[in-house]
């Protein structure tokens, strides 16, 4: 169970739209800015320290394929390396054996849950889909809740929708809280993240308004970004997401989930975002049940990160294929 500053907290179902809460949001968007530099200017974690961390960072990956030319192939592929992400003379010499690391769950288009449900079986590696019309969340609402409905149908245990982003931008937050929660509906037992698409937004305000009203709607995951957008998940905008998770928190004794995703791709990155997560919601938030990152090309620097502290040499990129 989450605990925010003692106080135990439970799943998110979701409260009634409240607009005056929505509306006086702010954000002082050049403190949130310094807050970030002075972030990534700190010490960072060294030696063991810094392996268990990665270590940590690979348990909370969403390891994900989302291409145009995605096959059944390349995500058999992805799936086998979601249960050994680590490859095994590696997990050897840091004597790691015991410990049997492995991805929180491969994330893949709604035609390839089958095929991920069917590779992961017995693993305990949750099979998310990208639904609601991803990554642009512009096809008719009906058929982007089908999508959803056939997912869960198929298998798959978390499903990633994505926000009409035009919604947003007209203040209509109503009409955004009633389309969360019919995602929310047609998800049933599975897990939700709402996408929101936070290089699309504009402003860090929108984000901390659109967070907000995704969390009240149901949503147990918020996320950055669809990993489409010319901006993905940046540290800004992960202060103001875990910020607005926090406070939400305190309010309603729900714990929400974080996801950044889209251009995360070095192992010092990764631990960056752990620190941020520390600091800002505290340890419940460092493990799978309530973040995750949204990862393809993370988990070779990772590796190789890895085999330096295990052999004092870094390998070549090549070594470390995830499909």
């Amino acid at each position: 169970m989450a605990v925010l500053s003692g106080r135990p907290l439970l799943s998110n179902r979701g409260i009634p739209l409240n607009l005056g809460w929505v509306q006086q949001v702010r954000v002082n968007t050049s403190a949130v800015e310094h807050r970030a530099q002075t972030h990534v200017a700190r010490r960072t974690v060294k030696k063991e320290w810094q392996a268990a961390w990665l270590l940590r960072a690979i348990t909370c990956m969403d390891l994900t394929t989302l291409s145009g030319d995605d096959t059944d192939e390349r995500v058999r592929r992805l799936c086998a390396k979601a249960r050994r992400p680590i490859e095994h003379e590696l997990v050897k010499q840091l004597e790691i054996e015991e410990l049997e690391i492995k991805v929180a769950a491969v994330c893949v288009y709604h035609r390839f849950v089958e095929t991920a449900v069917r590779a992961l079986e017995g693993s305990g590696i949750h099979v998310a889909a990208v639904s609601a019309g991803f990554p642009a969340g512009l096809s008719p609402l009906e058929e982007r809740i089908g999508e959803i409905r056939r997912s869960v149908e198929a298998g798959a245990d978390e499903i990633d929708i994505v926000i009409t982003r035009a919604l947003v931008f007209g203040g209509r937050w109503q009409e955004l809280y009633d389309e969360v929660a019919e995602f929310r509906r047609a998800c049933g037992r599975v897990h939700m993240k709402a996408i929101l698409g936070t290089g699309d937004l504009l402003t860090l305000r929108n984000v901390a308004r659109a967070s907000f009203v995704a969390m009240m709607a149901g949503a147990d995951f918020i996320k950055t970004s669809t990993g489409k957008e010319p901006t993905n998940a940046t540290l800004p905008v992960g202060f103001v997401m875990t910020r607005a998770i926090r406070e939400y928190a305190q309010e309603t004794g729900m714990a929400v989930g974080f996801k950044p995703a889209g251009g995360i791709r070095t192992a010092k990155q990764s631990t960056e975002w752990l620190a941020l997560m520390k600091e800002e919601l505290g340890t419940p938030w460092m493990k799978a049940d309530l973040f995750r990152f949204g990862a393809s090309g993370l988990l070779n620097d990772i590796e190789r990160q890895l085999e330096h502290y295990a052999t004092g040499r870094y390998s070549a990129d090549y070594r470390h294929p995830i499909a």
